[in-house]
């Protein structure tokens, strides 16, 4: 009881479980119908099915579209996002001690062996569901030896450790490896075509997403430098904002490439959160000490986001606009 309750309060503080559930199955499910939509996967086909003699219409539906794969899909983000929240705290372990003591583990109100004990546990869970009930195992296979990976630091933690630009390159694209499990799904699925552009750009639609919140959240005014080391303290903040300005625009290309087919209201929608946010990179150029950046980055992700589920859910319903 004692151990659940350590393990509580790192959840708490950490990682708010039912949040994080919820984005797991956001995260699936946006990048599953925005694949299948721009494939031609309609509501009518997403409705149809056949009656399974001696079954309910809801347990003939549930075999036959395998939503037992979507909640386990869903679940596996939760799950290995979870993991990777674990691996980093063990990771920054001693940085943390020094420059963020007060967190759960290096104030020692959760244990390394709590997270030890619950991580295995939960990674054998979720890889043993996988190997059971979802078509495309080996991307999960895929996914947890990368996320192994990154958790020893590939094996190279005394070069990695030490830089950031190293760090980004050799983690970040775990959002690709994460978005392409999903996709692998859907077309396994549904016998999608496997190289075209809709995939690609689905490959890269929550990537760069991921990419801009972190180099933004290691973005700070000169004079809020500390001993932690950030991406402006390397190359200046001004460098760093004209990176991400790039990387939002590639970003927002994806998306206007994913929902042009669907919803053109959408597309207007897109760029004009874009054009807000690259005024605040200008804002901030002129004077960092105005607001932390990342935190109209988080807002300009979350209009996106919505706007990228508003889509697929208006489309669902009332088809192309």
């Amino acid at each position: 009881m004692e151990r659940l309750k350590r393990l509580r309060v790192y959840f708490n503080e950490m990682f708010p479980l039912l949040p994080r559930l919820c984005l797991g199955y956001i995260v699936f499910l946006e990048i599953y119908f925005i694949v299948l939509l721009n494939h031609g996967v309609t509501g009518g086909q997403l409705l149809l099915f056949d009656r399974v003699e001696g079954q309910s219409d809801f347990i003939s539906y549930f075999i036959q579209h395998d939503v037992t794969g979507v909640i386990i899909g869903g679940f596996t983000i939760f799950s290995f996002l979870l993991w990777l929240r674990i691996a980093d705290d063990f990771k920054d372990y001693e940085l943390d001690c020094r420059l963020f003591a007060s967190r759960p583990l290096p104030s020692g109100r959760v244990h390394k062996d709590d997270l030890r004990i619950f991580a295995t546990i939960l990674i054998g869970v979720t890889i043993l569901l996988n190997l059971i009930f979802m078509r495309n195992f080996i991307f999960c296979l895929i996914l947890y030896t990368y996320g192994s990976l990154m958790a020893v630091w590939f094996f190279q933690k005394h070069k990695i450790a030490k830089s950031l630009p190293l760090a980004l390159v050799t983690h970040n694209p775990v959002q690709i490896i994460l978005n392409i499990y999903v996709i692998s799904y859907a077309i396994m699925k549904y016998k999608l075509p496997i190289f075209d552009i809709t995939n690609l750009m689905a490959v890269m639609t929550l990537y760069f997403p991921a990419l801009i919140w972190e180099i933004s959240r290691k973005i700070r005014a000169p004079k809020e430098e500390t001993e932690y080391v950030t991406y402006s303290k390397l190359f200046g903040y001004k460098k760093c904002i004209d990176f991400v300005f790039v990387l939002t625009w590639l970003d927002i290309f994806t998306n206007i490439v994913l929902v042009w087919n669907l919803n053109k209201i959408s597309v207007a929608a897109l760029l004009a959160n874009t054009v807000w946010c690259s005024m605040k990179f200008f804002e901030y150029k002129k004077d960092p000490t105005k607001y932390r950046i990342v935190s109209k980055v988080e807002r300009y992700t979350y209009i996106q986001e919505s706007m990228m589920i508003a889509t697929i859910i208006i489309y669902l319903i009332v088809g192309k606009i």
